[in-house]
């Protein structure tokens, strides 16, 4: 009797699952996997060291305790290191849940880890457009389990998976708007560029390269597309005007988005290469680069460091042209060193290299089909897996930075298997000897 029971109210439960859209199962499915990782890694980020460097973090504090927005060392100054999408995102779970409290992290690994999920909606939405319900299907639930969207938006309480999805959304709008000039779309792809450009302004080439093409199909189709060119650009200048009159106001410089520019060349370019990058020469590592930064504030810090990176880049150009190829290797496989000493500090390696690797041959293969079948989309994928990552391979990589392009390598490493399974299919058809 009670099997019976069980099996019926399992039977109605999976009709009811059954019923709500695709897109819909795939984004749950995806957000219970990542719900699920979350009890096993979030303590990594009650440990002291984490807290005290979790630059976000330390920026939404400063604003609840009246400081203004600054202090991602911890160091009481106003700052525009940090854009402000995140650290306010931030500041409203520590308004609710206290200053990095475990509930705190928690919500934080929680909403990342719903971003994340809601990214299979555009994610089928945009393969689908480029290269059909087939590709598109298969996308959408291969990201409910894609290794890298599981551990990083369970694990890691950055902005990551919020620019991911931005991106994607832009995708989405991008392909729409090749065949529209509803202004007021082209002024939500303006909008939600300003937005994605205050969460991480690595996205701005993308949108500049995004709008572009959209801009040249409207005039390929004979479409007018001044006024929508001009309404999109408007309104991402309306976004990110706020935070640039912030910044020249608080720091007396114009900054129109990031001012840390200096610091993160110096960090991978002063001849330090065990690593990819020498962190113990960060401000919150090392007491005496922030005592300097605290002394001379942070433009006059960040000008110094420039001054050091050029330095040493210009006196050593074989080293750092040779930097520039290792971190392109590294950012693409995972690679960067097997010395026992890196091993140490990146004792994962070994095991995600053979993954990175695959995903991204995965995405060359796709992208070699899309070249022969679809050229426009083949142009806009390869444009971006191109641009994206140029600022990395010149100052210096992070495991996470490719993060937010993972839906493309994912929709084209899709693509790949399609056709494959399609090829497959045609030769052990024309094995089957024909009949009478």
């Amino acid at each position: 009797m009670a099997v019976s029971f069980f099996r019926a109210k399992f039977r109605k439960s999976s009709q009811v699952f059954l019923a709500v859209p695709v897109t819909v199962r795939m984004a749950l499915l995806a957000f219970a996997i990542r719900i699920a990782v979350i009890p096993f890694v979030y303590d990594e980020w009650l440990e002291p060291f984490r807290v005290s460097h979790w630059e976000p973090g330390n920026v939404a504090r400063s604003l609840l305790t009246g400081n203004g927005f600054g202090s991602p060392f911890l160091s009481h100054q106003p700052s525009a290191i940090m854009t402000p999408v995140y650290p306010l995102i931030v500041t409203g779970i520590f308004a609710i849940f206290d200053v990095h409290t475990k509930a705190a992290v928690i919500a934080a690994l929680g909403l990342n880890s719903l971003f994340s999920a809601l990214a299979a909606i555009p994610i089928f939405l945009v393969a689908r457009n480029s290269f059909g319900d087939t590709t598109a299907r298969l996308a959408g639930w291969v990201w409910a389990f894609f290794p890298y969207g599981v551990y990083f938006a369970a694990e890691w309480a950055w902005s990551t998976h919020l620019l991911l999805l931005c991106l994607c959304w832009l995708l989405y709008l991008s392909q729409r708007l090749e065949i529209s000039t509803s202004l007021p779309c082209w002024a939500g792809f303006g909008l939600l560029a300003g937005f994605a450009a205050l969460t991480e302004p690595v996205v701005i080439p993308i949108f500049i390269i995004l709008f572009c093409l959209s801009l040249r199909r409207l005039w390929l189709a004979r479409l007018r597309l001044i006024a929508p060119g001009i309404i999109a650009m408007l309104c991402f200048g309306c976004v990110m005007a706020p935070w640039a009159i912030r910044n020249t106001l608080v720091l007396h410089r114009f900054v129109p988005v990031r001012s840390g520019l200096g610091l993160e060349l110096y960090l991978g370019n002063n001849g330090y290469d065990l690593h990819w990058r020498s962190g113990a020469m960060q401000p919150n590592h090392n007491p005496a680069e922030l005592e300097e930064y605290d002394r001379v504030g942070e433009m006059a810090f960040m000008d110094h460091k420039m001054a050091q990176a050029k330095t040493y880049i210009f006196s050593h150009p074989r080293w750092y042209a040779w930097m520039c190829v290792r971190r392109a290797i590294y950012m693409w496989t995972g690679y960067w060193s097997f010395d026992p000493e890196y091993l140490k500090q990146e004792e994962m390696d070994p095991y995600n290299i053979p993954v990175a690797t695959f995903i991204t041959l995965c995405a060359i293969v796709g992208l070699f089909y899309a070249k022969r079948f679809f050229p426009a989309e083949a142009l806009r994928y390869g444009l971006i897996l191109l641009v994206y990552p140029l600022v990395y391979y010149l100052v210096h990589p992070e495991t996470y930075y490719l993060r937010p392009i993972d839906p493309i390598l994912l929709i084209l490493g899709c693509y790949a298997l399609v056709q494959l399974m399609q090829k497959v299919r045609r030769g052990s058809a024309a094995l089957i000897p024909a009949t009478d």
